[in-house]
């Protein structure tokens, strides 16, 4: 790691992670860092624990061992009104973007200000129409059923959702899984242009090359319990068989001819 990249400000620092089902280790005293204004990308092979990896920094599941800091807090010991006021700085945009289906499209993105805030419905449905438009959904979408939506569409309205706070950290789960490679070449540019227009930092979860190409500024695999962190550039020099599979491929080189 370089001196300037330890003097920057991390958001998200975990230190001897370890994730475990039953005899299944899925993190072994795992090390990251998350620095404020990346787009961090995580990939990995099938069972490496990308979205435990995630949902451990989010509350939804509890390591064995190990610290999270978030924000500064460590997310686990702190007391409910610092957790509290941590999940309100951040959002998470999970699969399929798993939404409400009895809620419209507005009253999913409402969901969160209903529950932390005690702003008008008026001001809730402004609310919800500028997110509708940041991310490139038509106006009429606010009255539609998530049924009534393309997976791509759906994918854009869970990230409207995940946005209706104004975070400043936001989680993504294999945003593009699922899409046509136009719908998420699209969707590659729009998460680009929020990170840099709203200053965000990015975690991303991603099995796509494409995206780790268009999006990323670092790049972290999880390999079988371990990990290794770096660009790009730095990763298709490393050794390891399954990283030099995953980029030097036929779908990796493609990716990558194309940067």
């Amino acid at each position: 790691m370089t001196d300037a990249m330890t003097q920057r400000d991390v958001v998200v620092r975990i230190r001897g992670l370890v994730n475990a089902f039953a005899d299944n280790v899925v993190h072994d005293h795992l090390d990251l860092d998350l620095y404020r204004g990346e787009i961090l990308a995580v990939v990995g092979g099938s069972g490496t624990g990308k979205s435990v990896l995630l949902r451990s920094i989010v509350g939804l599941t509890t390591p064995k061992a190990g610290t999270i800091e978030v924000f500064g807090h460590n997310i686990a010991h702190a007391s409910a009104r610092t957790r509290l006021s941590a999940q309100l700085r951040w959002g998470v945009l999970f699969q399929d973007g798993a939404l409400f289906s009895a809620q419209t499209v507005a009253q999913n993105i409402q969901v969160p200000l209903r529950r932390y805030t005690s702003m008008s419905q008026q001001l809730m449905d402004e609310i919800a129409a500028l997110k509708i438009s940041l991310v490139g959904l038509p106006p009429e979408t606010a009255g539609k059923f998530p049924s009534e939506l393309s997976g791509g569409m759906r994918k854009r309205a869970g990230l409207a959702r995940a946005l209706a706070l104004d975070p400043e950290l936001l989680f993504l789960d294999e945003p593009t899984a699922g899409l046509d490679p136009i719908s998420a070449t699209h969707f590659d540019e729009l998460i680009l242009g929020l990170q840099k227009g709203l200053g965000l930092t990015v975690f991303l979860v991603t099995h796509d090359i494409d995206t780790l190409r268009a999006t990323s500024d670092r790049i972290a695999v999880l390999l079988n319990r371990s990990i290794r962190t770096g660009t790009i550039e730095s990763l298709i020099k490393d050794p390891n068989p399954w990283i030099q599979e995953y980029f030097s491929g036929v779908r990796g080189r493609a990716a990558l001819a194309e940067g």
